[in-house]
């Protein structure tokens, strides 16, 4: 992709206002940077070590905006939220959100750690990009993040001093210790300065001493005293003196820190009005770090008017923090604190009442975006809401999009807390209703995550009907993330019990997920055999969507079978149910299995004729997999026309949206069909460069099919361009990967391969 087409992220949180100097410190991160004509290069990562509550996010984003405009390839920003009371972040998790944030389709990520790791490190290779790692636990979280270039800069936070990355990685640590006095005290009278009148110095330097001169501490405090012009410095200072003698530390930790920090966070909270009060305490139940106004108002029974209101409260005494319009995250420190406050003063029953009421919240918010996104996807049963839930309000497809974006980890955390606390009638059902989602975007971590959780709740309920539905979502992962063993196994145990339950429409799901499966694997009659089964079932059903789809699928079994007169009829069936369902993507897709069957035939024309109706959806609907894949066949039908010329502009435009769209397997078609092209052409010297990078990506992904079909092309372009190449090593190689494929269509490739070259 060229430079000027690339999206550039913008991450990075603002600055904390008010912050003070830390010279000091500043003038030792500066010297990571080496200047280098109009770069700066890095000696290392840097990391910001300190104790809780003494600024090192304040400082890292304060540098961060102060040299952003020397990094031009943007910004990456992730709290790693290594102290949280819940599970940190992982590497895998931050890797998908930085390669989605680097343009990378869902569909191009793969899932294991180490895969991602090495494509996100190429993805940055060159380019001047600032990642800011905050809270991190341990260098473990921190090293598979690293790039592998000194062109970037890697901030890290953290109150670990990260000692392996610093002997290991050669990481540049920067120690943040507590303000000096100067500096904490112009803090305070910086937050105070509008609202008071000259306070005792004295007396301001006792505050910055009970506040053990840590920056987060010391903001809570001035803005009580902000908030309250007229009470004497010293009344306030008192109160914070008898705080400090009724509570014990705030962590496991023991020291002036933690006493100061929890004393303050303790003065705030009890100057709070009631109610938001104990919407603070609540906040703390909360299965995620971050939570949206229509989420609070469900959880504690209020409008999102009166949550707006006291979340401003809540932001304006520094107990909460705003990230973006209408969202909100509590610090690792108050998040304890506030779970802290709940335990203490509310009964168990109230904590419990508290995180069903929002875990049901997402469940239902989910179900009714997952309408919006897929209407035409077999919707969960929920059962009755009690009390009843509001539901978040999403009007079209965009917006519930978004939505399962921004609430994609809250959802993975919900079927985590529910699952944790007895609650696993909701868990399994977030999982399963969150597959409508997942499956579009491939986010394969959480799918996985929430899926397996899912399916253990399913199971402790005895809900049969839940967990082949759990079953099935991960099937389709699996699918996804071409892991097809796994894939057959769940998807045959969600059959199994769809069976003995008696739901008819689960087992003709089921069967056409096992025939896809079978056709990945190029198992044809196994496939074949597996959509007619669930066709049969559709007949006894009224589900004019899935007979579609399965006739669809069985159109391009039965053309990869060589039984293209079926195909045709099945095609051209399924294309009418989904042009009466108004159903664009089903249209597009039996269009393209239409084309395919008519060239076959030798009905070009038709072929040309269904292959760009099917294009102008896909760019009616500015959809670039669907153009990127469906090129491919009208590649192949210009190429039938005698047009290889035209054939050569599309292999192209294909392959360069498959690049873009990071789908590897679909670009080596396109590369192969664009070598076909420059034979048809007679210019075979440069059409075998081309089956060359094919045949090289089908071997890497272990596609035999199409590693047969590049290692053909190759041989064909051999002979013609005479280069007298030994083409036995490429035969002896297409004939094994064509073993135990016995179709029609392998059985002729391997004919044509066998007489390739022959005298």
């Amino acid at each position: 992709m060229a430079q000027a087409d690339r999206h550039v992220p913008r991450q990075l949180p603002s600055g904390v206002r008010g912050f003070v100097n830390r010279v000091g410190e500043l003038e030792r991160l500066r010297k990571v940077l080496i200047p280098d004509g109009d770069l700066l290069r890095s000696v290392g990562a840097c990391v910001i070590a300190g104790t809780a509550g003494v600024g090192k996010t304040a400082l890292a984003l304060h540098w961060a905006h102060q040299i952003r405009e020397r990094f031009p390839d943007g910004q990456l920003y992730v709290n790693l939220r290594g102290y949280d009371p819940g599970p940190p972040i992982t590497p895998n998790e931050v890797l998908d959100r930085f390669l989605r944030a680097l343009d990378l389709p869902a569909g191009a990520i793969p899932p294991d750690l180490e895969a991602r790791a090495a494509l996100y490190r190429s993805l940055l290779a060159g380019r001047r990009i600032l990642i800011v790692l905050d809270n991190a636990m341990s260098a473990a979280q921190v090293r598979p993040l690293l790039p592998g270039t000194d062109t970037c800069l890697v901030i890290v936070t953290s109150r670990s001093r990260l000692s392996g990355l610093v002997v290991r990685d050669g990481a540049h640590r920067v120690t943040v210790d507590m303000l000096p006095e100067p500096e904490a005290l112009d803090l305070i009278r910086q937050v105070i300065a509008d609202y008071r009148g000259e306070d005792d110095a004295a007396q301001l330097a006792e505050l910055a001493r009970l506040c053990a001169r840590l920056p987060l501490a010391l903001r809570i405090a001035a803005e009580r005293a902000a908030s309250r012009p007229w009470m004497p410095l010293g009344d306030l200072i008192q109160d914070l003196r008898d705080e400090s003698a009724l509570w014990d530390a705030l962590t496991a930790e023991s020291g002036d820190e933690a006493d100061a920090v929890r004393t303050v966070f303790a003065w705030s909270y009890r100057a709070l009005p009631e109610p938001v009060a104990r919407l603070f305490r609540l906040l703390g139940l909360h299965p995620g770090p971050e939570f949206g106004i229509p989420a609070v108002a469900a959880m504690v029974g209020i409008t999102a008017g009166q949550a707006r209101q006291m979340l401003d409260m809540l932001v304006g005494a520094h107990l909460v923090e705003q990230i973006a319009p209408d969202r909100y995250q509590f610090h690792d420190l108050m998040r304890a604190y506030a779970l802290d406050q709940a335990a203490a003063e509310e009964s168990e029953e109230s904590r419990h009442a508290v995180v069903r009421q929002v875990i049901t919240w997402y469940l239902r918010s989910a179900a009714h975006a997952q309408e919006k996104l897929a209407p035409l996807d077999r919707p969960i049963e929920l059962g009755d809401a009690t009390p009843p839930v509001a539901v978040v309000n999403v009007f079209d497809y965009s917006e519930a999009l978004r939505w399962f974006q921004a609430e994609l980890a809250n959802l993975v955390v919900a079927v985590r807390a529910a699952a944790q606390t007895g609650l696993d009638d909701l868990a399994w059902r977030i999982a399963a209703i969150a597959r409508s989602y997942c499956m579009r975007h491939n986010p394969f971590e959480s799918w996985f995550a929430m899926g397996s959780m899912g399916l253990e709740a399913a199971r402790r309920t005895g809900d049969r009907y839940g967990e082949a539905e759990v079953l099935d979502s991960l099937g389709k992962a699996y699918v996804q993330s071409h892991q097809l063993a796994e894939a057959a196994e769940h998807h045959a145990m969600a059959l199994a019990l769809r069976r003995d339950i008696g739901d008819r429409l689960g087992e003709a799901i089921s069967l056409n997920a096992l025939g896809l499966v079978h056709i990945r694997r190029r198992e044809l009659a196994q496939a074949y055999s597996e959509f007619e089964q669930s066709l049969d079932v559709l007949r006894t059903l009224d589900e004019p969507y899935w007979r579609s789809t399965v006739l669809a699928n069985l159109a391009e079994a039965g053309c990869d079978l060589g039984r293209l007169d079926e195909a045709a009829d099945f095609a051209v069936h399924a294309l009418d149910g989904f042009r009466r369902l108004d159903n664009p993507d089903g249209q597009g897709n039996a269009l393209r299995i239409l084309a395919t069957v008519r060239r076959e035939s030798g009905q070009v024309d038709l072929a040309l004729d269904h292959v760009e109706e099917a294009l102008a959806i896909a760019r009616e609907r500015c959809n670039l997999a669907w153009e990127g894949f469906w090129l491919l066949e009208l590649g192949k039908a210009q190429l039938a026309e005698g047009r290889p010329a035209d054939s050569l502009v599309s292999f192209q435009r294909s392959a360069s949206i498959q690049r873009r769209m990071g789908d590897r397997s679909r670009e080596a078609r396109a590369l192969d069909g664009t070598g076909e092209a420059y034979r048809a052409l007679g210019r075979p010297a440069e059409a075998l460069e081309f089956h060359r990078r094919a045949a090289a990506v089908h071997r890497e992904l272990g596609d035999r099919w199409q590693l047969a079909i590049a290692l053909e092309n190759m041989m064909v372009a051999i002979d013609l361009s005479g280069s007298g190449d030994d083409i036995t090593p490429y035969r002896r190689e297409a004939l094994s990967a064509l073993v135990r494929l016995e179709d029609p269509r392998a059985r002729a490739v391997r004919d044509r391969i066998t007489a390739i070259g022959s005298v």
